[in-house]
């Protein structure tokens, strides 16, 4: 059936008793054409920032780009620098082909591979095969480009038994400059956030070391774009072309850095040789292997998860001491800070700093700016001052 260019009936809103449900616009054509399956409302949330996240970072650091998203917030997003062979075996793909567009994906899921259990994925790039691949054999609830080859639409149109839902956006499309939403029967009316990262928002560092190399402005910029769409209040770290912990929606600043110390810090000991040398049982599927090293790294593991999750084992690893994860976790440095709002207290610095934060941007402007920049002094960071608010609701 062809789809109506100006409106889409969806199954329901956020919840199955939310009925009726559309999405439409006002004038013209709607700028996506579904290609396989029915997209749900929470789907076409997902889809439509995951996709400008991807096209920012297509657009700024003139590489593929690719998202995970859930919960209109990404649990990845990276660009398609290549991946040595610890970071393959880490995120399942090791026998894998990837092309840069699959390569930013592998990025992007394996993140946090959790949170990124059916997940949107965006790209930035015509899907090739390679990419449809991965896609095809990860719990995903749907993906959006700008064109497909035809191998790949072909591949993918089979996943979840011919429903997975498959859109392609018309990646000139650009939005009127005001944009409106209803809130309890009000609506709201704004300019749309058109505000792109750039170089010129690393500039100003008001720290001692005043030193950036180029991949650290790629990771800061990266950051910027990711928290421009993720759900304010929000802190990302982000490494090696990649987020490698978001922490999104949290009411204190400091609780959005822990979250994404907390998952930076699985990220990395995921990489442990002792991690990568678990010993499963013939048959245990990726999935649980997720959940398993979950498990694994935590500290705390119930007895009643404990006695299933050594069933998956061909041999009962020893877990990893706190002294032994603070060894490895010592490794880690060179990692970017951004923040989408000013950081108000210097206990966001302290608590990066114990995670391999060795770069910040954020907007500044807070009373205790000093005190920010004192503790950054304190650990030999550089900081950079964007003077750009990025809050996202």
């Amino acid at each position: 059936m062809e789809q109506n260019k100006n409106e889409l009936e969806l199954r329901y809103g956020c919840n199955p008793h939310q009925k009726p449900a559309r999405v439409f616009v006002k004038d013209g054509t709607l700028p996506f054409t579904v290609l396989n399956g029915a997209p749900g409302y929470i789907n076409l949330l997902d889809a439509l920032n995951s996709w400008q996240l991807v096209k920012e970072l297509r657009q700024i650091l003139q590489l593929p780009a690719a998202a995970s998203f859930k919960h209109v917030s990404p649990a990845g997003a990276a660009v398609g620098l290549p991946l040595n062979e610890t970071l393959r075996q880490s995120y399942g793909v090791e026998n894998l082909e990837l092309s840069p567009l699959a390569s930013a994906y592998a990025r992007a899921r394996g993140a946090d591979r959790l949170a990124s259990f059916g997940d949107w994925a965006a790209l930035s790039d015509v899907v090739d095969l390679p990419t449809a691949r991965l896609l095809q054999r990860e719990v995903s609830d749907g993906v959006i480009a700008p064109g497909y080859e035809p191998e790949a639409l072909a591949l993918l149109r089979q996943k979840q038994g011919g429903k997975y839902v498959i859109l392609e956006i018309d990646p000139g499309y650009e939005p009127q400059e005001m944009e409106t939403r209803e809130v309890f029967g009000i609506t709201f009316e704004q300019k749309r956030n058109t505000v792109l990262a750039n170089a010129s928002m690393l500039e100003q560092i008001p720290t001692r070391n005043r030193s950036l190399p180029e991949s650290a402005k790629r990771d800061l910029l990266l950051s910027l774009v990711a928290l421009k769409y993720t759900q304010s209040n929000s802190i990302c770290f982000a490494f090696d072309g990649q987020c490698v912990g978001v922490g999104a929606g949290q009411q204190s600043r400091v609780h959005c850095t822990r979250l994404a110390a907390q998952k930076t810090a699985l990220w990395y000991l995921r990489q442990h040789p002792a991690t990568l040398s678990l010993r499963w049982k013939k048959g245990v599927k990726r999935q649980e292997k997720v959940n398993a090293i979950d498990l694994y790294l935590r500290d705390d593991i119930t007895p009643a998860e404990l006695e299933p999750w050594k069933e998956l084992f061909e041999e009962v690893p020893q877990k990893l001491t706190q002294e032994e994860k603070q060894m490895w976790l010592a490794n880690l440095h060179g990692v970017a800070l951004g923040s989408d709002a000013y950081i108000p207290f210097r206990d966001t610095i302290d608590c990066a700093a114990l995670h391999g934060v060795s770069y910040v941007v954020q907007p500044g402007g807070s009373l205790r700016d000093q005190d920010v920049i004192d503790a950054c002094d304190t650990y030999g960071m550089a900081m950079a001052f964007s003077g750009v608010r990025l809050f996202h609701h």
